[in-house]
């Protein structure tokens, strides 16, 4: 059986623009749009699920004109996105001009390229974002970002051809599988639990990414060949089932077995003896609308309470693929066509290569440093997912410039290491380099949602509290860790505070213990009295969504927190563009003073951060 490679190295390549554009549009509803919290959620949905219903508009044109129309305005707004051109907008036409360059597709590729291109142009987008650290093309600058967009948009456009008047089509099954597993593959290639401490054991990584590489070899290879018996494929649908459930347990590096599955099960959809049925133009543009509703069901778990785990939505999906995959297995016309199945084996192994060389080139967590004197630095920044003012990815600013105080400690809020809906990227790992520091991340709202501390300073204790949720679904830690700043212990309480009113007297308990000598893992239960001498000096710093002078605060100072920022001049730090309100803080015990605070203009984000330079004073560490 020869594959069309033509028309499957087209439609791979036209998935790579759309996942392309799409992980630009998902983070623009939330900071443009939605401006993180600031619009009504009922509205930002509806406006994202106009332009995944506009593309049914589709079905009063010719598939030809769908096909080369969807991808010319495809191909524009990736470039247009890559000039930085009305970000919000030009995406959100792009994923419309992408569902509808599918809806073409599904009329016109054969049905042997189908699985292929499907599974091929996933796993090359996977591959592509693992190999750029996961900040795609789109927000980098200068000349070879784009000379690679323009040579992906070229090659996509020379392989589109005039449709011929009939082809064998892959069943409407097939194509309506496209959207579901667009939303398991993009959840499930970045939303795996991340290492919590800087990764220092190369051959883990080395085996992790080398089995990522061999799980999407098998991908292609398995979209490339019909299924042996409906045996098969009931085999294959338990185990996808199976890993998804696993992958929600956050089981490491199961997300990739579960691409690899998926893939083998959207080919028995295909398979040769199967009928190629009826409307597949539409049942691609239903998928579309599953991806969407299933995308925004799971991550609105995260403002509202669904009344069950949001995992769920994603072993519902899983069961829907395996249980439609079955059925269709079951339904055999005629035996599977003989022969062998020719594949290049050149693009994979490529990839492998890339990946192995890509692992063996990540660098090891920098040295631990102990720091003389009784001052040190520190930031405490809320990054928002690591998204500027205008939209765009500001990592490699953030790093910068927090590179340029010479910090010795800093805490971050809302550190995203891999949700879909914010592009997928490992905020953490990515500033944690440019810093050239070791970090520990604490996650708050689920394994790659949180709050991490960076720092080269010894680390003798670390640990994470989870906070009462208090009827705010979006969960909340306080990070606590104990370093040595020129041999003496220091306490540091990183958190962000998401209910204030019904945390505040929990962090600051936990600060308490631990300013009177408790553990960093005891802190959070073993209180301490309100006369009990401090031992230890303790900052309290990060986004406690709290203001001077609301009780949450009050409550912050009767546990013998100071607020030294109001001595150099109270500065705001919220709204970043016009900062109205002080709502991010460092909070100091007895035994630390501050030397110098500021919260400087910056537009990386829609917090200010704060910068101190703290000194030790005379508490006595002995008690």
């Amino acid at each position: 059986m020869t594959i069309p490679r033509g028309p499957a190295i087209m439609l791979a390549l036209g998935l790579v623009l759309l996942l392309d554009v799409l992980r630009v549009f998902l983070p623009s509803l939330i900071t443009l749009f939605g401006r993180a919290g600031e619009t009504p959620p009922e509205l930002m949905g509806l406006y994202a699920a106009a332009w995944f219903i506009l593309p049914f508009l589709a079905l009063l044109a010719k598939p030809r004109h769908a096909l080369l129309g969807g991808a010319a305005a495809l191909v524009l707004t990736r470039i247009l996105l890559q000039a930085g051109v009305s970000q919000l907008y030009v995406a959100s036409a792009g994923v419309t001009a992408g569902l509808v360059f599918l809806y073409g597709c599904a009329h016109t590729v054969p049905r042997r390229a189908v699985p292929v291109g499907v599974m091929g142009g996933l796993s090359l987008s996977l591959v592509v974002h693992l190999l750029l650290d996961g900040v795609d093309l789109v927000w980098r600058d200068g000349l070879v970002p784009w000379l690679a967009v323009l040579c992906v948009c070229a090659a996509f456009l020379s392989l589109l051809r005039p449709p011929v008047a009939e082809v064998d089509r892959a069943p409407a099954l097939t194509w309506f599988l496209l959207g579901p597993a667009m939303l398991l593959t993009g959840v499930a290639a970045t939303g795996w639990a991340k290492p919590e401490q800087s990764p220092t054991d190369l051959w883990q990584m080395l085996v992790g990414t080398g089995l990522l590489a061999a799980v999407l070899v098998m991908a292609v290879v398995q979209a490339a060949r019909p299924p042996l018996s409906p045996v098969f494929d009931l085999m294959i649908g338990v185990l996808l089932v199976a890993f998804t459930v696993l992958f929600t347990l956050s089981a490491p590096y199961v997300a990739v077995l579960l691409i690899g599955w998926l893939g083998a099960l959207l080919a028995g959809t295909a398979r040769p003896d199967y009928p190629a049925g009826r409307r597949p133009g539409v049942a691609v543009l239903g998928g579309g609308l599953v991806f969407f509703v299933g995308l925004f069901v799971y991550y609105a778990a995260y403002d509202m309470n669904l009344g069950f785990p949001n995992g769920q939505i994603l072993v519902a999906v899983a069961v829907l693929v395996a249980a439609l995959s079955v059925i269709t297995a079951l339904v055999r016309h005629s035996p599977p066509p003989a022969g062998p199945v020719r594949l290049s084996w050149l693009p994979p192994a490529v990839a492998v290569l890339l990946v192995g060389l890509v692992t063996l080139g990540t660098p090891s967590a920098p040295p631990v440093r102990a720091k003389q004197g009784d001052t040190f630095t520190l930031i405490a920044y809320n990054i928002r997912m690591g998204y500027g003012l205008d939209g765009r990815l500001s990592l490699d600013k953030i790093g910068a410039w927090a590179a340029a105080q010479k910090p010795d400690v800093v805490l971050l809020s809302e550190v995203d290491r891999g949700w879909l809906l914010n592009g997928g990227h490992d905020d953490l790992a990515r500033i944690a380099r440019r810093l050239g520091m070791r970090y520990h991340f604490a996650p708050a709202a689920d394994q790659v949602w949180g709050d991490a501390l960076l720092t080269n300073l010894p680390v003798k204790q670390v640990h994470s509290h989870p906070l009462g949720s208090h009827d705010y679904p979006t969960g909340a830690q306080a990070q606590t860790v104990v370093l040595e700043v020129g041999g003496r212990e220091v306490g540091i309480v990183n958190t962000h505070l998401q209910a204030p009113e019904g945390q505040a007297p929990e962090v600051a308990a936990i600060a308490r213990a631990l300013a009177a000598g408790r553990d960093a893992d005891e802190a959070g239960h073993s209180a301490a009295g309100a006369g009990e001498q401090v031992r230890r000096p303790v900052v309290l710093a990060g986004d406690l969504n709290t203001r001077p002078i609301d009780p949450a605060m009050e409550v912050l100072k009767a546990a013998g927190l100071s607020d030294p920022l109001t001595a150099f001049g109270d500065p705001p730090t919220s709204p970043a563009d016009d900062p109205k309100e002080r709502i991010d803080h460092v909070l100091l015990t007895k035994g630390l003073t501050a030397v110098s605070a500021q919260a400087p203009r910056l537009p990386y984000s829609d917090h200010l951060p704060v910068l101190t330079t703290l000194r030790l004073t005379s508490v006595d560490q002995e008690g």
